[in-house]
């Protein structure tokens, strides 16, 4: 009995020190970490344009005075922001907090708007969507206006026509492919080819535009240029003419359109035009004054608005190839990026902000005067034809951009030149 007892404890004491070895041994759960909340990228606003449109290091000052007409004094210099490797400040038991300054609010930049009897009538035309408005007409009746531009509706052209026969019409087909791909040559003559019925049927038309706001860059722009002096013969060979180029607000760059002067020789020979459109916002004036990469500051060219004259006197000019020109589009554009300025599309939607700024007492008058001020700068250069401002008969996406409620005023206005 007592060495039964004796042997029970030797056994339970070895139970014990294998329990115990065996959970010694075992080895600790691994804790799992905690997953880093990943990092979601933006897209990039494919909706915007591709401008070069540099900050300004400061904001210029409103002047309602002191200018005569269009050349303006100021001459902002643009100051590049660039990223330095700054090291992290070291930490110290009581850190003195330095307050960010604010950015300066942005001014519109207001000359005074003078007209002048050496300018000549009002360059400032209609780009036209649809023909849905009884003024469209009462404005080339009584502005007998110097361009109208036409999209995809022309059934009111030959009218136009035959109340303001000295009216240069430009039309334009919506066309959905700008590829480029393949031989230009051919994609020229399939371009025309689709559109040539349309072409033929419509023969009010004096100049046809080809591809909407093409940014075709350094690597594209032989092709295009290629396509376009294609185009433009093939319109010649049944009498028809080119509004060759198309380009949207901001582009191309001056290196790229020295790449592009082999199709404006070609339309110079078929008596072609070159076509391109100009924008603002928060107004039209914005980045007026601006240079072009690699360029110094001039006073009456800009990065956005004026554009056009950087080619003219940089490049066509020096080559003897001074070509009309027709803005074939013009106005407010709120979707340039990197902008100041509220929120916005077309001139409709900044018209409080004009009010704010000095530019009138109402927005439709602070729309008129930047229009103005563009008239009275496009009609100091000859080789331009005109503008035409977008748009009128707006639909769908566009009616933030419809200018049918002002007609009246703006054919007020371009009346009012022609009688000084």
């Amino acid at each position: 009995m007592g060495e039964t007892t004796w042997q029970k404890r030797i056994i339970f004491l070895l139970l014990c020190s294998i329990i115990f070895l065996s959970t010694a041994c075992q080895q600790e759960t691994a804790v799992p970490t905690r997953a880093v909340a990943a990092v979601i990228p933006t897209l990039a606003d494919n909706a915007l344009p591709p401008t070069w449109t540099p900050q300004p290091p400061h904001a210029p000052e409103a002047r309602m005075a002191a200018m005569a007409t269009l050349g303006p004094s100021l001459t902002p210099s643009i100051t590049p922001i660039l990223p330095t490797n700054t090291p992290r400040p070291t930490v110290t038991p009581t850190p003195t907090i330095t307050p960010i300054p604010s950015p300066s609010r942005y001014a519109s930049y207001i000359p005074t708007l003078l007209p002048s009897s050496e300018l000549g009538p009002s360059k400032l035309g209609l780009h036209v969507i649809r023909n849905n408005d009884f003024w469209i007409n009462e404005f080339v009746r009584q502005g007998q206006p110097s361009v109208i531009k036409a999209l995809d509706d022309f059934g009111y052209v030959a009218e136009i026509k035959a109340i303001s026969p000295r009216t240069i019409v430009v039309g334009r087909f919506n066309y959905p492919v700008h590829d480029y791909a393949g031989s230009p040559e051919e994609a020229a003559r399939k371009f025309v080819a689709d559109q040539l019925d349309q072409y033929l049927a419509n023969p009010a038309v004096d100049y046809w535009e080809g591809w909407n706001e093409p940014d075709p860059n350094l690597d594209n722009m032989p092709w295009y240029t290629r396509f376009e002096q294609e185009r433009v013969r093939q319109l010649a060979q049944y009498g028809l003419r080119a509004a060759i180029g198309g380009f949207a607000t901001g582009v191309p760059e001056m290196d790229e359109f020295v790449l592009f002067v082999p199709a404006v020789e070609t339309a110079l020979e078929h008596r072609g035009i070159l076509t391109l459109h100009e924008y603002g916002a928060p107004d039209m004036t914005f980045l007026y004054g601006s240079p072009l990469p690699g360029y110094p500051p001039y006073a009456n060219r800009g990065a956005l608005t004026f554009r056009y004259r950087w080619y003219y006197e940089e490049i066509l000019k020096p080559r003897g190839l001074v070509i009309p020109l027709v803005i074939s589009e013009a106005g407010i554009d709120g979707i340039i990026g990197n902008r100041p300025g509220p929120d916005g599309y077309g001139w409709a939607d900044f018209q409080e902000y004009w009010v704010q700024q000095g530019w009138g007492s109402t927005g439709v008058e602070a729309f008129i005067n930047q229009l103005a001020w563009y008239d009275n700068g496009v009609r100091q250069d000859g080789y331009v034809i005109g503008f035409t401002v977008f748009t009128a008969g707006g639909i769908g996406h566009w009616r933030n951009y419809d200018i049918n409620a002002i007609l009246p005023d703006l054919t007020g206005y371009v009346v009012g030149q022609q009688l000084r």
